[in-house]
């Protein structure tokens, strides 16, 4: 008698993660982002926190050099750091930016209780600026280079993460306020040191830490990172850094006006609110439009709604208008740098992400060196009118340069490191 065998049944296979916060949180593992989201936390502590030491000690004038002297080291710094972590892979490098960070940072609060002369505060500022371990803009090539060719669940994955950033930077400039009235003027400095620290060496360490792009197999030798679409996005950043620098500077200056300067925090915060509210919606449901024609929408939408602070003349006032500021302002960020992922190439993801990143905040630096001497002249709306310039040129520049730059962009090779397994689930085949 003969035993009849039936073909086996093939075991079925892992499905792929599908996009939503679901599906990022798959992909990446739930210790991911929150080590993220703590590590980028001293990017909004440190700048207002600098503010707060100084001036209590030194001054205004003195605490808005050195807050200058951070952002142009924060500048100058981030693309190298992007460009020595895709060169030598991530870990050593934020390894050691973190822990040189976290010394500067030290060093800085020491010089400042000490009474230092400003040269040494400044050289110290540039020092901390120069080590920040843009943990950002690395976030997002680990992101990009853990989805693959997955371009729904990349956009899901982009979309959270710039949304941490907005979180961060709602909670960050709150916390050092209240740290500093409660506790110490240099405990946000202190806090930043130890967050950079101990949660930056956890992102660092993160089993999804790429290594090498540039010297990986496979990868093209003497790739170019500037394209004419990065151009165009970069310019675009700097903009949008201008347009928050130049409203920030002006919230400031009317609430100094109304002899209420703590109220420029809370009223900062209701643009932080919205726009952490419009990033969780846009990860949730991201639409089928085209980058492209999102970025170009959401500028514009951002735009419209920077005029009203034209007419502003109270605290209230200026807080429904940064809120409605805020609902455009993630998935204009969301859609950038959603772009940057598609238009730098895959081998120097992380200094493209960190070079519009850098543009962010030279931005911001630019606008306020010229919105707040233009604030001490002619008041609030001076500052206000620098944000409105800067919104509306970049949806002039959304308008008619991107879609010919990103047309003409040579899309980026395919990542030459496989993609990571989640720590959390195993390796999907496809």
């Amino acid at each position: 008698m003969t035993r009849s065998t039936r073909p086996a049944r093939p075991m079925p296979m892992p499905e792929p993660p599908g996009g939503g916060l679901r599906g990022v949180l798959a992909l990446g593992g739930t210790a991911l982002p929150l080590y993220a989201f703590l590590a980028r936390l001293p990017a909004a502590l440190c700048p207002i926190g600098t503010l707060l030491l100084i001036n209590e000690r030194d001054g205004i004038g003195d605490a808005g050099t050195v807050a200058a002297a951070l952002w142009l080291g924060q500048a100058l710094g981030g693309p190298v750091i992007g460009r020595l972590a895709d060169r030598r892979g991530h870990r050593p490098v934020l390894l050691l930016a973190c822990a040189a960070n976290a010394a500067a940072l030290l060093a800085l609060v020491t010089a400042v209780l000490g009474g230092l002369p400003l040269a040494v505060r400044m050289a110290l500022a540039v020092a901390a600026g120069l080590t920040v371990p843009q943990i950002g803009p690395l976030a997002r090539a680990r992101w990009a280079r853990l989805a693959g060719a997955d371009k729904k669940l990349l956009g899901s994955a982009l979309s959270f993460d710039t949304t941490l950033d907005e979180v961060g930077f709602m909670v960050g400039p709150a916390l050092a306020g209240i740290l500093a009235v409660t506790v110490h003027p240099a405990s946000a400095l202190l806090l930043a040191a130890a967050l950079i620290l101990v949660f930056g060496t956890l992102f660092a360490v993160h089993p999804t830490v790429p290594g090498p792009t540039l010297a990986a197999p496979g990868a093209r030798a003497g790739v170019r990172l500037w394209s004419p679409g990065l151009v165009v996005l970069f310019a675009m950043a700097v903009l949008q850094g201008a347009a928050w620098s130049g409203a920030n500077t002006g919230v400031n200056a009317l609430a100094e006006s109304l002899g209420a300067p703590g109220t420029a925090g809370l009223v900062w915060a209701a643009m932080a609110v919205t726009s952490s509210i419009a990033g969780f919606v846009t990860v949730a449901r991201p639409g089928s439009a085209d980058l492209t024609v999102r970025l170009r929408w959401t500028i514009a939408v951002q735009a419209v709604l920077t005029l009203p602070l034209l007419a502003v003349s109270g605290p209230a006032g200026a807080a429904l208008a940064l809120a409605g500021i805020g609902l455009a302002v993630a998935p204009h960020l969301i859609a950038l740098f959603g772009l940057v992922e598609r238009t730098g190439p895959a081998e120097r993801m992380g200094e493209a992400m960190t070079v519009v990143g850098s543009g962010l905040i030279l931005g911001q630096a630019v606008a306020a060196a010229a919105a707040g001497p233009l604030a001490a002249a002619y008041g609030h709306r001076a500052a206000f009118a620098v944000a409105c310039a800067a919104a509306v040129a970049s949806a002039v520049l959304a308008l008619s340069a991107v879609p010919a730059a990103t047309r003409t962009a040579t899309p980026p090779a395919p990542s030459p490191v496989p993609r990571a397994a989640s720590p959390d689930r195993p390796r999907s085949r496809r």
